[in-house]
């Protein structure tokens, strides 16, 4: 009989690695419905005098190893990438900063990299990879990311995300933004007001968002924080059709100029066509004209202590190396 004794033990192992298997396979198929946009077309001008200390020229923050060894676009590369394959991330850039970004095409498809011809503001950036999005999957997740930020725990942000993800499987036609829960009545960050809740407390909690507030004043600021409100992390998940059918009800006439292009997608043309559209694109926020302009599209998410920074001043950069024990004397020089 001692022959068999080992047989539950091996019964036992086999079902986990069953387990494992399905629980692997699922993670995959559900991936590969996910998307993402990181938008890296901005010119960051507000911090250049810092970026010009750490790298002799006047290249954009996101190009630029502020905060640790690596650019603030790689940090953002590598963050995404714990919840979104990178064959499923398009990159949006301006083609002014070719000589910054001329490296990522040795990691990077071409047919990822969306060069814009100029910058023209986040809305234009935002509709051109969306529709790039929904060409290749009319039915994809997709979560957009500024290329900029900084956030202290990665793997803890992106959990968030994750959650964003089976949130909107369960409402497909909301779009999440993802909310920071404040840590002092800043003036020159926006903010989000929830709509109340018994939940809106609770992190990771979701509810309807109420309305927006753009760079309020002090006074206004602590009344934000006090209500429960969150700041705008700019950043945001939703099935591409709530996304590109939002985008359509604030602003029709771009997005019917931009649906026009699809043709082009992917093929020759498509350079000419996007440069021919973008001389006639007006410069557009997608906050101040699409997010703010549609609430009742949007839920949000309360995201606790991940150590966000939008990095948007060099007092905010000095604060965030301050927060994380690092002394850097070439930051200090440039503010």
């Amino acid at each position: 009989m001692t022959q068999f004794s080992g047989l539950p033990f091996i019964r036992e192992n086999s079902r986990l690695i069953f387990v494992r298997i399905l629980f692997t396979v699922r993670l995959m198929v559900t991936m590969r419905n996910h998307w993402a946009i990181i938008l890296a077309g901005g010119d960051g001008t507000r911090l250049q005098p810092m970026t010009r200390a750490i790298t002799g020229d006047n290249r954009p923050k996101q190009f630029a190893p502020v905060i640790g060894g690596t650019t603030l676009l790689d940090q953002t590369r590598r963050r995404v990438a714990r919840s979104v394959m990178p064959s499923h991330t398009f990159i949006v850039v301006s083609q002014k900063h070719r000589p910054f970004y001329e490296s990522l095409t040795n990691h990077v498809s071409p047919n990822l990299l969306l060069e814009q011809p100029e910058n023209k503001g986040t809305a234009p950036a935002l509709l051109y990879a969306l529709l790039r999005v929904a060409t290749k999957s009319p039915r994809a997740i997709v979560a957009l990311f500024p290329s900029d930020h900084f956030f202290n725990d990665d793997e803890e942000f992106m959990s968030h995300i994750d959650t964003a993800f089976n949130a909107v499987q369960v409402r497909p036609e909301t779009v999440t933004l993802l909310g920071i829960t404040p840590t002092s009545p800043e003036k020159e960050y926006g903010w989000i007001e929830p709509q109340r809740s018994v939940i809106g407390s609770a992190v990771r909690s979701i509810t309807r968002v109420q309305r927006f507030w753009e760079k309020p004043t002090a006074m206004l600021a602590s009344s934000l924080m006090e209500r429960g409100c969150l700041w705008n992390s700019f950043v945001m998940v939703g099935r591409v059709d709530a996304l590109l059918r939002m985008t359509r009800e604030a602003l029709p006439a771009m997005y019917a100029d931009f649906a026009a292009t699809t043709w082009s997608f992917e093929t020759a043309a498509e350079r000419k066509a996007i440069a021919e559209l973008y001389l006639k694109t007006e410069d557009t926020n997608f906050s101040h004209r699409v997010l703010a302009a549609r609430p009742q599209d949007l839920t949000v998410m309360r995201v606790g202590n991940v150590g966000w920074s939008d990095l948007g001043e060099p007092s905010r950069v000095l604060a965030t190396l301050a927060h994380l024990g690092v002394q850097s004397q070439l930051a200090m020089s440039a503010s």
